[in-house]
């Protein structure tokens, strides 16, 4: 599935497409690694859980390079949050520090999103073409290149957010008021900014499909 090019004009898919086109890489990336972390935490314990969660995750990654597969921008981001939690996970029985890892893996993407920015690689553009491939003229487009870059800039703000809060929540709350509290806050970020990057990237491709549609209707 691709962007349709018609007389240099790009028209956006519609949403049940996209979504179809997307949604496995989504399942891939984020849902499953998470699932598996959670249901061998129930079978083996927190250090078994780590173990099957980086198995997991960097098997897959080996498995697309040996397949000679692309590897999704989405997988790549659970590769980093899966190693800060195996980092801290020396078995200190303490229940804060065990949340504590899945912060530090927010922050540890958060990094990686600001620093895509001035690198000229921004983390957004690869996410999106990983969920759905996009020509490399549209992708080439100053207006396209500066979105992406300021999106990825949203997101990095947005995991930032959310690590500062998740730690702050830690330290002063009950582990109870840091589950609910930071699961609903961070789900309505995660909301909000999903939501302006979608509006900002339907916009994107009508300002650019419509410059690229205005020569070829001046020459009809």
């Amino acid at each position: 599935m691709d962007l349709h090019v018609t007389g240099h004009a790009f028209e956006l898919p519609g949403f049940r497409v996209l979504l179809r086109h997307a949604l496995p890489r989504f399942v891939e990336g984020v849902i499953a690694p998470v699932a598996v972390f959670y249901a061998a935490l129930v079978l083996l314990g927190q250090t078994g859980a780590v173990v099957v969660a980086v198995v997991w995750v960097f098997g897959g990654i080996a498995l697309r390079a040996a397949r000679r597969h692309p590897v999704p921008g989405t997988l790549l981001l659970a590769a980093l949050g899966v190693s800060a939690r195996a980092v801290l996970a020396f078995g200190t029985g303490n229940p804060k520090l065990f949340f504590l890892q899945p912060t530090l893996g927010t922050l540890l993407v958060s990094g990686v999103f600001l620093a895509s920015v001035p690198l000229g690689r921004p983390m957004a553009q690869k996410v999106a073409t990983d969920l759905v491939p996009l020509p490399d003229a549209f992708l080439a487009h100053d207006r396209v290149r500066r979105f992406f870059l300021r999106v990825s800039l949203l997101w990095s703000l947005v995991f930032f957010a959310n690590a500062v809060f998740s730690l702050w929540l830690l330290w002063h709350e009950s582990l109870e008021t840091f589950l609910w509290l930071r699961t609903s806050v961070v789900a309505a970020a995660w909301v909000a900014a999903g939501a302006v990057s979608l509006v900002g990237f339907r916009r994107i491709v009508d300002r650019v499909g419509g410059e690229a549609a205005a020569p070829v209707a001046a020459g009809v």
